[in-house]
């Protein structure tokens, strides 16, 4: 998978559903358990690293969801 540059969108930590914006203007729905780092949480306007994967639903979906100025990031 490549791995592509965006910044978050959008995010609702009570149901954990968030959008990541591409630097393309593509917009990919995410599940907070697809955080990299594992802390379920992300503020929205955060530039990240993030793979795009087909979703549950027949969607494309943001995955291995990684904030840019994290250690092992791109």
């Amino acid at each position: 998978m490549a791995v592509r540059r965006g910044s978050i969108e959008s995010f609702d930590e009570v149901a954990g559903l968030g959008v990541v914006r591409g630097d393309n203007d593509s917009r990919y729905p995410f599940h907070c358990t697809q955080i990299a780092d594992g802390s379920r949480s992300i503020h929205e306007g955060v530039t990240v690293w993030f793979e795009v994967v087909a979703g549950h639903q027949g969607r494309w979906e943001a995955s291995s969801i990684r904030r840019s100025d994290a250690a092992g990031g791109r």
